[in-house]
C-alpha cells in the first residue's frame, strides 16, 4: 500500500494541485474521497509503490503529493493520475483537470472561479485588485502549501500579471 497521511509527507514532496469546476455535494465528495483513497492505495511507478497522499480542501481543491525520496512519479504514473481524475470527473460531472481558470475570493470572501480573461476584466473594473485573495495551483512542493502559498494576494503571485495585462 502506498497511501500515507498527507500530513506526514515531507515539505519537499512533489505536489499537484487541482481545482474543481464546482463544489460537489456531500455524496459526491464522499465518492471523490473514496475513489482517490483507492487510487492512491494502488498508485505505482515502474511497479514501485508511491509514498503518496492527498487532501481535499475548501470543497474545491484536490492536492496530491508524492515523497520522491522513496520513488518518484513517472510519466506513466502521472498519466494514470490524470486518467483517474478524468474518470472521476465524468462520474461526478465535475472538471478537475482544467488548469486555465483563476480561483479567487470575492469581496464577501466567497470562493469564485473565472477565466483568466474575465479575471483581468474584473481587475480593470476594480472588482478585483492586487489585494484580492487568489489560489495558486501552480505550486509544486508541499512545503509551499504549508507555508501558506496556496492562497495569497494576487499581487504576490502570477495572477498579478492578469491585472496589469503583462
Amino acid at each position: 500500500m502506498s497511501h500515507v497521511s498527507f500530513d506526514t509527507l515531507p515539505d519537499d514532496a512533489r505536489l499537484w494541485c487541482f481545482g474543481a469546476s464546482r463544489c460537489p455535494d456531500a455524496a459526491q465528495t464522499a465518492h471523490l474521497l473514496d475513489s482517490m483513497q483507492s487510487f492512491i492505495d494502488s498508485w505505482t511507478a515502474h511497479r514501485r509503490d508511491l509514498h503518496a497522499g492527498f487532501a481535499w480542501t475548501l470543497q474545491r481543491f484536490l492536492l496530491v503529493a508524492v515523497d520522491e525520496s522513496r520513488a518518484g512519479a513517472s510519466g506513466c504514473s502521472l498519466d494514470a493520475l490524470m486518467e483517474q481524475l478524468r474518470t472521476l470527473g465524468a462520474e461526478l460531472d465535475l472538471d478537475l483537470i482544467d488548469s486555465m481558470p483563476v480561483w479567487y475570493r470575492d469581496a464577501s470572501g466567497s470562493l469564485r472561479m473565472c477565466s483568466r480573461a474575465e479575471f483581468g476584466a474584473l481587475g480593470r473594473g476594480g472588482e478585483v485588485t492586487e489585494r484580492t485573495r487568489v489560489f495558486d495551483l501552480t505550486l509544486t512542493r508541499l512545503g509551499d502549501v504549508r507555508a501558506g502559498s496556496l492562497e495569497v494576494e494576487a499581487g504576490e503571485s502570477w495572477h498579478g500579471s492578469l491585472l496589469t495585462g503583462d
